[in-house]
């Protein structure tokens, strides 16, 4: 599956864009302390906190490398209480090369991989990436950032758990979890490859398949 997902997002027209989009979400796996002592996603997932609602999970945080367009050409998953936003963005591009975008990319982002060290991280001569995040509170120097695309990733984001079922995956051990993210990922750069092959206006609409 993660074959197939790779081979769709390269013949994705998209995916030849200088412009990727990067966020992480939380995949949460159970909701009772007992869940979390005894399933066997123990020590793959952990206790994480989600800033967007303001609430703590138990479950792995899912961070994807998408084009505007939706597809998905980068994802790994990370225990939220053993690995940070910054750590897990490093991991996803030094440890699997084939998440990496194509050198001089401009990658928009959250205030989450704010950092000096980040930034020169994005910067190594071998990834040569242009980090694009809006100013921290701290800042005073001003950021132009693109909101619109920080929407966009949110909406990428939507669609994946909830008309994908992201939400609902029922994954219990770590194969199992690992392959139902996996499924997801694939049917949205399937739904998006094909979009472009019939000429659909929105290629992220699953519009036609949703029946």
């Amino acid at each position: 599956m993660e074959a197939a997902l790779r081979w769709l997002a390269g013949q994705t027209p998209g995916s030849a864009e200088l412009l990727r989009l990067m966020d992480a979400t939380p995949v949460a796996c159970g909701q009772s302390v007992i869940t979390a002592r005894r399933s066997d996603l123990f020590g793959y997932a952990g206790y994480g906190y989600c800033p967007s609602h303001s609430r703590w999970y138990w479950g792995a945080k899912l961070m994807l490398l998408v084009t505007a367009e939706g597809t998905v050409t980068g994802f790994c998953l990370a225990n939220p209480k053993l690995a940070g936003e910054r750590d897990q963005a490093r991991q996803m591009l030094e440890n699997r090369p084939a998440n990496r975008p194509r050198p001089g990319t401009a990658i928009v982002t959250d205030k989450g991989l704010s950092g000096e060290d980040t930034e020169t991280f994005f910067a190594r001569p071998d990834l040569n990436l242009t980090l694009i995040r809006p100013a921290r509170n701290d800042e005073k120097a001003p950021r132009s950032f693109p909101n619109w695309l920080r929407q966009r990733v949110e909406a990428i984001i939507w669609t994946l758990k909830n008309q994908l079922g992201l939400e609902r995956h029922g994954g219990r051990v770590p194969a199992g979890l690992w392959a139902r993210i996996v499924q997801r990922l694939l049917a949205l750069n399937a739904v998006i490859w094909f979009n472009w092959q019939i000429g659909a206006p929105v290629k992220r609409s699953l519009i036609a398949y949703d029946h």
